[in-house]
């Protein structure tokens, strides 16, 4: 069984905690997303998962197995960098067999190791090529032949992605979750890009200074987000916040005075603020007035960046629009559409009633 276990594992360099003791459950097979902003600890596990990082307390359990004092090169992973890693002197054939003849693996069955992963990226008619002849997504091709070929308990990536243009982007996440589905192995995935982990995981773990903010499928954060930060991390464009003070059921008064009336009366008081997201607004003859400063078309969708008393709110509708900046509109959501957290624990508050 390939799993991975992460046990209240903490890290610090000298005084300085980077790691607050993090845990984490992997399943076989399972593709798992650590997410977050730079800075949030997210690449630091991942390098003490791969031997790369000492631990400073707790433990990694990668099949059944206490890794913490074996050295990378027998934890059984295979890690994807950022930058390739390729030796520019070896053809793509030499560079993907490479760690097999370094364990002295036979000359025919590193030949069918690579060959079976040339046939799986599409890269047969590229195996006599010097890494300076490829493209960007060719080498990450290659750099990924190269983990296939070791056969692993587990794949690590860290940001594979971030080297390569938009339109390629998309291209390889596709390609990434086809060979995941494909070989079914177990897959801790490094980004900073939300829909990277979004669009490739089973499970996605948001992380925030070293922490666990929250962990679960997708959609599961998206939809329930349990704090402030997950909800502005997770989604794009971000959600909108309004933060005033909750002193009726049905209004949210914000520090300007503006009274913002709720679709659906919500418990508590005190300082609140209100998340929605762009999708879930929607034009209105009677709800939030906003001031309209910006239109973006995009021939399928339309974002509306409107000002609501001294926020900036964004709007994201089907198709398209005759509103003009300058004008006023009104925006509503449906009350199960409105997330509402404490603003000083940033907290989510499970308010809103139907």
């Amino acid at each position: 069984m390939s799993t991975v276990a992460i046990r209240n594992v903490h890290k610090s360099y000298g005084a300085l905690p980077v790691i607050h003791g993090v845990s984490l459950d992997i399943s076989d097979g399972e593709f798992v997303a650590l997410v977050g902003p730079s800075g949030c600890g997210k690449s630091t596990l991942l390098r003490m998962i791969a031997g790369l990082e000492d631990i400073t307390a707790g433990d990694i359990v990668i099949a059944d197995r206490v890794v913490n004092d074996i050295a990378p090169k027998d934890r059984d992973i295979a890690m994807v960098f950022q930058n390739y890693a390729l030796y520019p002197h070896m053809n793509v054939r030499q560079n993907m067999g490479f760690a097999l003849r370094q364990r002295n693996i036979p000359r025919d069955e590193i030949d069918r190791r690579v060959m079976n992963a040339a046939r799986i990226l599409g890269l047969e008619q590229l195996l006599d090529r010097k890494p300076r002849a490829l493209s960007g997504g060719q080498r990450q091709r290659v750099a990924m032949g190269r983990a296939i070929v070791r056969d692993p308990n587990v794949f690590l990536f860290d940001e594979p992605l971030s080297n390569l243009d938009a339109k390629l982007r998309v291209q390889m996440r596709s390609e990434l979750k086809e060979l995941h589905q494909r070989l079914g192995v177990t897959t801790v995935y490094v980004t900073h890009d939300q829909i990277e982990a979004m669009t490739l995981a089973d499970r996605v773990v948001v992380m925030n200074g070293g922490i666990v903010e929250q962990m679960g499928p997708p959609l599961e954060l998206y939809d329930k987000p349990m704090s402030l930060f997950v909800a502005a991390f997770i989604g794009s464009p971000p959600m909108n916040f309004l933060e005033g003070l909750l002193n009726t059921p049905n209004a949210l008064i914000l520090d300007d005075g503006t009274e913002v009336a709720l679709p659906s009366p919500v418990t508590g008081n005190g300082r609140t603020t209100i998340g929605v997201r762009p999708e879930h607004l929607f034009l209105t003859d009677a709800g939030w007035p906003a001031v309209v400063s910006v239109i973006e078309p995009t021939g399928s969708e339309t974002q509306i960046t409107a000002r609501l008393g001294d926020y900036v709110i964004r709007v994201l509708i089907r198709g398209r629009t005759d509103v003009q900046p300058g004008e006023t509109i009104h925006v509503s959501a449906k009350p199960a559409d409105i997330h509402v957290f404490d603003t000083a624990s940033g907290r989510r508050r499970e308010t809103v009633t139907t």
